[in-house]
């Protein structure tokens, strides 16, 4: 990674754009924003052979085999960022999906952490943002060591592969 050091922000942002054009290609992402939830609906889908929904979907983001709803969220740490909250979720009250799958990559994208939460797990722990008309849920060791949580790390790594 030195060696991008030297490069001028112009090429750093192309490299970029064609990273994110080559993993268009390949499937991985779904979209033009931060490749951090594609790459955890990807990575989830593939580990346990879940459909994913279109993107215009609103609640739930694939199906499993027993077409169980499931919300599917990444979050990355970084320097800038050490909290675990996961992206809004909304009409949380409506239980638009039942389970949400959650997965924490590290600096580089790797795989540090993949679970499977009930939607009464979420839920329970979920604070509503009113000015968003949203939740805020925070991934915490706490809620996913709670009871009905299934710790699928292993599986959602090895889609890495």
């Amino acid at each position: 990674m030195d060696d991008l050091r030297g490069m001028p922000l112009a090429e750093l942002m192309a490299l970029l754009a064609g990273i994110g054009d080559e993993l268009g290609r390949r499937g991985v992402s779904r979209s033009a924003n931060s490749p951090t939830g594609d790459l955890a609906e990807y990575l989830f889908s593939r580990a346990m052979g879940w459909q994913l929904t279109a993107n215009s979907r609103a609640g739930y983001d694939a199906v499993d085999g027993a077409f169980r709803r499931v919300q599917i969220k990444g979050l990355r740490r970084h320097r800038a960022r050490s909290d675990r909250q996961l992206g809004a979720l909304r009409d949380l009250d409506a239980r638009p999906f039942d389970d949400l799958a959650a997965v924490i990559f590290g600096h580089a994208w790797q795989v540090e952490r993949a679970v499977i939460l009930p939607w009464e797990v979420v839920a329970a722990r979920a604070r509503e943002v009113a000015h968003t008309r949203s939740y805020r849920f925070l991934l915490t060791d706490e809620a996913m060591a709670a009871e009905g949580v299934r710790d699928v790390t292993v599986r959602v790594a090895a889609a890495m592969l």
